[in-house]
């Protein structure tokens, strides 16, 4: 099935090199995969994964093991952000 996966800030390092731009992409996904399965193969370090929604609306890190998607879902997610 087809979602839309946004990586945001420093993430988007980790996008193809053409959906930089946009920072986003439409990928084919296994209706039975986790949320946690979608993003494992990106090679994001854990520690960067810290807003994770589906649809503009958070999972935790514990949901992300078991929450699965629909198509034409949006999985969005944004590192850390600091600053002042």
């Amino acid at each position: 099935m087809k979602i839309t996966l946004k990586l945001f800030a420093t993430l988007t390092d980790y996008l193809p090199h053409e959906a930089r731009r946009a920072n986003q992409i439409d990928i084919e996904v296994d209706p039975d995969a986790s949320v946690q399965q979608i993003i494992d193969p990106y090679g994001m370090p854990p520690k960067l994964v810290h807003l994770v929604l589906v649809n503009g609306k958070y999972l935790s890190p514990e949901e992300r093991l078991s929450a699965h998607l629909q198509p034409g879902d949006v999985l969005a997610i944004w590192p850390p952000i600091a600053g002042g």
